[in-house]
């Protein structure tokens, strides 16, 4: 490993606004999915803006799950706001919705295909 590697994964290193940003996102998402409550929220984000390492900002996430430890999500679920917004305004498109959903979903997507398609689409 060379040493500027070694460098930067060190807890000791200075802290940037970026690092405390992705922090407090961090925590709001944790909170946003229940595991903190309002006033533990508080208390993490201000410590985190008043970190000046990392290690400390690290410390601020070690008792919390990290993304790898999450368990996976239901990425299947169709959202039913969007479906009865379709069938009112425009039921065909609201049936094609649930068929692209359904199809990602027996195919083990993560997203449907068409939105994924649009998506990697460029312009020509």
């Amino acid at each position: 490993m060379h040493e500027s590697e070694e460098h930067t994964t060190s807890p000791a290193l200075r802290a940037s606004d970026t690092d405390r940003d992705q922090v407090e996102a961090q925590l709001q998402h944790h909170y946003a999915v229940g595991r903190l409550t309002l006033p533990e929220l508080e208390e993490r984000v201000v410590a985190a803006y008043e970190a000046r390492t990392r290690g400390q900002l690290d410390a601020l996430l070690r008792d919390l799950p990290s993304e790898s430890q999450q368990p996976p999500s239901h990425t299947h679920v169709i959202d039913s706001r969007l479906l009865i917004v379709l069938l009112c305004v425009a039921p065909p498109a609201a049936l094609i919705y649930w068929l692209i959903c359904q199809r990602a979903a027996r195919r083990g997507d993560s997203r449907p295909q068409a939105v994924e398609d649009a998506r990697t689409r460029r312009p020509i």
